[in-house]
């Protein structure tokens, strides 16, 4: 594949709609876009500029449709070079034409992510915020957009920047020591840096379970005996009644799935069958379901009626919030382990989503940044050389401060290998 090409791509999404995109850019893209756009020139035109024309086919002459064209000078553009892009009707048949014209016109079709690719290339973007434009891109809940701008913005970037620059101090320290020992260079606070550097890797490191809930969503059981309230807080988590909730025990046989939203994580409520001994074969198969939804769950809510005869749990895994329920009612029983709600006045119902909250992204997950599975990997390679240094003098641990400042290096798509990057751009769309 060359680099240097001009390409293009249809960047926006399949299907119709008001206004389809086709990019073009690379060497040439001027002059490509002067051979399929009548009106004015887009060879004359300054950067940052836009104009209303025709996109022609560039055999026949024949208008394909009106067109905005936006024209980007390098090396001010996305990718960091001349890029143009033709504002369409969104038309399936509209965008395919367009295409079809600028291949016609010298242009080949970009590969996946070959934009992105471009830009990071020419260094417009590091690899980690490449991998943002793509969590961005498949963002589906608040918190994954908001993880995901703070990345292609360069937080994470200029956090790892920081934190290698202390570590090539106390590299080039080390080095001192070993090189010109005669000179009695001072002894450095070199565990204190390494302690602080490891905090940093494992704060962020901290943040890659909310940074992955973010971007998949994740699974919230109830757990309960029947008539214990799981449909009731269901529905009220949800806002709108979704379950069939009645007084008689064993109404859920099977689990029941809900989509909602909470601080800004996609999430799926599974409301289970009631768990109890019985002989129901059919209610048996429902409470076997219900535990095993449990054991997979990202979360479970236990829920226990408090107006009645104190039930004993199932065996639960630790990832378990435990739910006193029908507050509203007279207590039988107190446990400061079960928290009290009420689904009929909601008591209780904003500090179970607080407890819900901290649950799934600890302290802070909601400020942290986008992390990949790539990321994660490079981070836990830079921790577990920091730890190794930190346990040897300081004239021996500079092989291990040099692999793991190469580690945040990694992360960060310095000294990569070819096959690093392609796996990075290999998911996204072609358009981008």
């Amino acid at each position: 594949m060359h680099l240097k090409d001009p390409i293009c791509a249809v960047a926006t999404p399949p299907g119709k709609g008001a206004i389809g995109v086709v990019r073009l850019s690379g060497k040439g893209a001027l002059e490509i876009g002067a051979r399929v756009f009548r009106g004015k020139d887009p060879r004359g035109m300054k950067g940052g500029r836009f104009t209303l024309g025709h996109l022609v086919d560039p055999r026949t002459g024949e208008a394909i449709d009106q067109a905005l064209l936006l024209v980007f000078r390098a090396p001010r553009s996305y990718t960091g070079e001349d890029l143009l892009e033709f504002h369409l009707h969104g038309s399936p048949a509209v965008l395919r034409r367009a295409v079809e014209a600028l291949l016609a016109a010298g242009a080949r079709m970009a590969g996946p992510g070959e934009f992105t690719l471009r830009a990071y290339l020419n260094g417009k973007m590091d690899l980690a915020q490449a991998e943002a434009v793509l969590a961005l891109i498949e963002a589906e809940g608040e918190l994954a957009r908001r993880q995901a701008l703070r990345g292609l913005e360069g937080a994470l970037s200029r956090r790892i920047e920081a934190l290698q620059g202390k570590l090539l101090d106390l590299l080039a320290h080390v080095q001192a020591l070993l090189d010109y020992p005669e000179e009695g260079v001072e002894p450095h606070e070199a565990g204190r840096v390494i302690r602080e550097a490891l905090g940093e890797v494992e704060g962020l490191l901290a943040q890659a379970r909310a940074s992955a809930l973010a971007q998949r969503g994740a699974r919230l059981a109830l757990i309960g005996a029947p008539n214990a309230g799981k449909s009731s807080l269901l529905n009220a988590l949800l806002g709108y009644e979704r379950a069939l909730v009645s007084p008689i025990p064993g109404t859920t046989r099977d689990y029941l799935e809900a989509p909602l939203e909470l601080f800004g994580i996609p999430l799926v409520a599974v409301d289970t069958a009631g768990v109890r001994e019985t002989e129901d074969p059919i209610e048996r198969a429902g409470v076997e379901r219900a535990l095993k939804i449990a054991e997979e769950a990202d979360l479970v809510l236990y829920l226990a009626d408090s107006s009645a005869p104190r039930p004993t749990p199932p065996p639960l895994p630790p990832r378990t919030i435990y739910v006193a329920t029908k507050a509203d009612l007279p207590p039988l029983w107190e446990d400061p382990r079960y928290l009290r709600v009420s689904s009929l006045t909601g008591e209780g119902l904003l500090a179970l989503k607080a407890r819900i909250r901290e649950a799934l992204l600890g302290e802070g997950g909601e400020g942290g940044v986008f992390l990949s599975d790539r990321q994660k990997e490079a981070l836990l390679r830079a921790k577990e050389r920091l730890e190794e240094a930190l346990a040897l003098p300081e004239d021996l641990m500079g092989l291990a401060l040099e692999e793991a400042v190469r580690a945040l290096n990694a992360l960060l798509g310095r000294d990569v290998t070819e096959e690093v990057v392609d796996r990075v751009f290999r998911n996204f769309c072609v358009g981008k």
